[in-house]
């Protein structure tokens, strides 16, 4: 076999592979939608922000209780307070979690709170972590590297999937260019592409590639039709006032007339 990613790649095996989280499952028909503040900076506007979410028709909530920064100086999340306050989310409104996990020492406890648990971007070659990821037994999101060819992305999840773990979740977030008008480039081709080349399903995160909030609906609607099977949005009951990303985060409204123009779509 040439293929360097053997697990990852299709093989002998066309068909896609199917991640389930409880009723949902990435890679099948249905669009799943994964939304929620970027950061978890309190229990009730964290809270407010669920019930927003879920009432727009989100499946999913995403909250980073752990925050890398590029900065030192920037909010950094509420660790595990962080975490308690996503188990509450998670009882109140019935939705599964996914969160980022930082460091191997916290692993078990946000294995406890999260049902898909994400590696970010800059840990997309953290190899010591992607094999724990793999020995976790949870499906995990594994967000593409801000430089990251797609070949050393899947090489990426094979390392989780050769640990043992089938359930990985490809998730494209833009690259890092030049472009001072720009945040990140998203790279719609690189979706049809992995399609190709790999089983694993694929989201794309449009917020953090948009940088700003008024791209974001535009780069999801895009994402969708270039062959994405979820989306990652990050929403804020206050956006202007959240403490990671105010820029490029959907106030409740905003958020509801993106799933109004997601259901509208041509089937």
């Amino acid at each position: 076999m040439n293929e360097p990613y053997r697990l990852a790649g299709r093989g002998q095996d066309r068909s896609d592979l199917i991640v389930e989280i409880g009723p949902l499952r990435f890679g099948g028909p249905d669009l799943i939608v994964i939304a929620g503040p970027c950061a978890v900076e309190g229990e009730e506007t964290y809270l407010r922000a669920a019930d927003a979410v879920k009432a727009a028709g989100a499946h999913m909530l995403r909250g980073g209780a752990f925050k890398p920064r590029t900065s030192p100086y920037s909010f950094q999340g509420l660790g595990r307070e962080g975490l308690r306050i996503l188990a509450a989310a998670k009882r109140r409104t019935g939705l599964p979690v996914v969160t980022e996990v930082l460091d191997l020492r916290d692993l078990d406890a946000v294995a406890e709170v999260a049902d898909l648990l994400q590696v970010g971007a800059r840990n997309m070659q953290n190899f010591p972590l992607l094999k724990e990821m793999g020995r976790a037994r949870k499906p995990v999101l594994l967000k593409r590297g801000l430089c990251a060819t797609l070949e050393e992305w899947l090489l990426a999840a094979e390392y989780i999937l050769l640990a043992g773990n089938p359930q990985v979740v490809l998730c494209e977030r833009g690259q890092r260019q030049d472009r001072k008008s720009l945040r990140c480039a998203l790279d719609l081709e690189s979706l049809p592409a992995v399609r190709r080349l790999s089983r694993l399903p694929v989201i794309v995160d449009p917020s953090h590639a948009a940088g700003s909030r008024g791209q974001v609906a535009p780069l999801a609607l895009a994402a969708v039709e270039a062959g994405a099977h979820g989306l990652l949005i990050e929403v804020h009951e206050r956006p202007e006032a959240a403490l990671s990303d105010p820029q490029q985060s959907l106030s409740p409204d905003e958020f509801r007339s993106l799933m109004d123009g997601l259901r509208r779509r041509p089937a």
